[in-house]
Parts: C-alpha cells; sequence; structure tokens
C-alpha cells in the first residue's frame, strides 16, 4: 500500500454514518457504556488528565473521559468521523477538541499528555511501529499509553471492501498481545501490562470469539 491515506480517509468518511449502529462504536446500550466508562477509570491514572484520543471516530470514547473530567483532544483522519465527535460533545454541554488528520503523525503540534488512547486503529496504519514512538514521545513523564486492540477474523466486516491494498498493511487484521507488547516494551520506561477482554460481553454487546485486549504502558 502506499502511503497515500485518502483511501483509508474516504472509506471511514463513509463508514461514519453508520459507524455507531455497533453497540461498542456507539455505546447507546446503558450496560455497554457503563462498562466502558468502568473500563476507562481503571486503566487511566488518576485525572484530570490531557487525553490524546488517536483515531477517535465519532468520539464515543472522547465523550466519556470528559464525562470523568480529562481534557480531551481527539484525532481522526476522516472528517465526518471528526464532525460527528464534535457534535456528539457539544449536544452532551461536554468540551473537547478534536483535529482532523494523521493518527500517524497527530496535528498537536509541541504539545504533551497525560495519556494516550488508542482502540482498534493499529491495524489500519502503513508504519504502527513508527506511529508507536510518535505516541510515547508525545506523553508527559509518568504518562500512560492505553491500547484496545486484537486480531480478528475480518477486519472491517461492513460488507464494504476496504482500501486498494490494506491487505499489505503490516497489521492488517489486528495484531496478538504478544507482538504488540514486543513493540512497545522498548519504548516504555514503566511497565506494560497486558489484560485480555475478548471474555468481556458487557464491553461488545455480545460474546466474541477472537483475541481482543488492553494494553497499559508508562513512560
Amino acid at each position: 500500500m502506499t502511503d497515500d491515506r485518502t483511501p483509508i480517509a474516504a472509506y471511514w468518511d463513509a463508514a461514519a454514518a453508520s459507524f455507531d449502529d455497533e453497540p461498542d462504536h456507539g455505546l447507546r446500550a446503558a450496560p455497554t457504556r457503563a462498562a466502558w466508562a468502568a473500563a476507562l477509570r481503571s486503566w487511566l491514572p488518576a485525572g484530570p488528565l490531557d487525553v490524546l484520543d488517536v483515531g477517535c471516530g465519532t468520539g464515543s470514547l472522547s465523550l466519556l473521559l470528559a464525562e470523568e473530567g480529562h481534557r480531551v483532544t481527539g484525532v481522526d483522519l476522516a472528517p465526518r468521523m471528526v464532525g460527528r465527535a464534535r457534535a456528539k460533545l457539544v449536544a452532551a454541554g461536554r468540551a473537547g477538541r478534536f483535529l482532523v488528520g494523521d493518527a500517524m503523525e497527530p496535528p498537536t503540534g509541541e504539545a504533551r499528555f497525560g495519556a494516550v488512547l488508542c482502540r482498534h486503529l493499529v491495524w489500519t496504519l502503513p508504519d504502527p511501529e513508527a506511529a508507536l514512538r510518535g505516541w510515547v514521545a508525545r506523553l508527559r513523564p509518568g504518562g500512560r499509553l492505553v491500547m484496545v486492540e486484537g486480531r480478528w477474523r475480518e477486519a472491517g466486516e461492513r460488507g464494504v471492501p476496504y482500501a486498494a491494498g490494506a491487505e499489505a498493511l503490516p497489521w492488517s487484521g489486528g495484531v496478538g498481545a504478544g507482538e504488540l507488547a514486543a513493540a512497545v516494551r522498548p519504548l516504555a520506561g514503566g511497565e506494560v501490562r497486558v489484560e485480555r477482554l475478548d471474555g468481556r460481553a458487557e464491553l461488545w454487546g455480545a460474546p466474541v470469539g477472537d483475541e481482543r485486549y488492553v494494553l497499559t504502558a508508562d513512560v
């Protein structure tokens, strides 16, 4: 796949209108929403923090963070995703800053954050290890990287083919916990922890049969 991210942005722009229909995307069901809110509280350091939500999508996790008092900056490649994220926080009466930009190089300038969060993102990136280095560099000393990831039988099961050449992406279809931990460990000054999530149906709205986990790393 080339470095042109336009086809990927177009794919996610097209997905924006129905993205929140997935239980773990829209968090419309109260038990699912409560499960994610509790999970985020357990994964993040005590706040309030400046949090960078890379690949923020429609902003569902950003909203949960804002409701906990964190100062959220969301970045997504797809303008329509960013538009929906902004509207979601405005409708809830919460503050958040949302930027259109590549998660590989978030357009946040010299800003540093207490935490960087991403969910189900790295499989879309042409150089995920470079992205990891960039995210860690945006953390303040003592900050935390939080990554909700996994390996899916079929990444992007929307009935719409993903961007041409995506099968050549390094972590196409997701990445296993061991491989991701091995990539993060040299970048982290502190502990790297992995917690399995595939057995927690309350997070996904239904039981799942593939590998899902959260990796947290302190710097």
